[in-house]
């Protein structure tokens, strides 16, 4: 009884470590868990992004998240903005981040709204360090090719910009 009273208490403390819409504790799958993320403000996000020199540029000059033509960083999450540091850091490359958190993006859980994915300008130095650096794994649903870095966030080459999905900080 001793064992099972251990791997219950160690159940229960993983799952303080998620949230679980719609569900308690006991009646929630793996596919229901959504992970806890911390979330900044625009502001915060920018500071983080002067700090390593990362740009960033909307077609609208502006940074209303409900806006399309702006590019916000409002609810971005705190491991997105590690992983464009870490990006930077890594690559040398200049990073010039066109979209955010604004409306106008894919939806789904893993989208620019919930803060997951940032858009940055082609360019020969950013376009070498992902080709050369990380793994191809195959073209996604609307024909753009992925690459997958070490910590596993996915970098698909969209038509006129990079679509990055950070499950992760990259390694910051």
């Amino acid at each position: 009884m001793k064992l099972r009273s251990v791997l219950t208490s160690l159940a229960l403390a993983g799952a303080a470590l998620f949230a679980v819409p719609g569900a308690g504790v006991a009646t929630a799958s793996a596919a229901d868990v959504t992970p806890y993320v911390t979330k900044i403000s625009h502001s915060q996000a920018t500071a983080m992004f002067r700090e390593v020199g990362i740009t960033w540029s909307s077609s609208g000059g502006c940074s209303d998240r409900y806006n399309s033509t702006c590019t916000s960083f409002e609810q971005l999450n705190l491991a997105s903005a590690q992983g464009a540091q870490t990006l930077k850091r890594a690559s040398g490359c200049g990073l010039n981040i066109t979209g955010g958190t604004e409306v106008g993006h894919a939806s789904g859980t893993y989208s620019h709204w919930n803060g997951y994915k940032l858009d940055y300008s082609l360019g020969t130095c950013i376009n070498s360090y992902v080709t050369n650096n990380f793994t191809y794994i195959g073209l996604r649903g609307d024909g753009a090719p992925q690459y997958r870095s070490g910590s596993g966030n996915i970098y698909a080459r969209e038509s006129n910009h990079w679509d990055v999905l950070y499950y992760n900080c990259g390694g910051c």
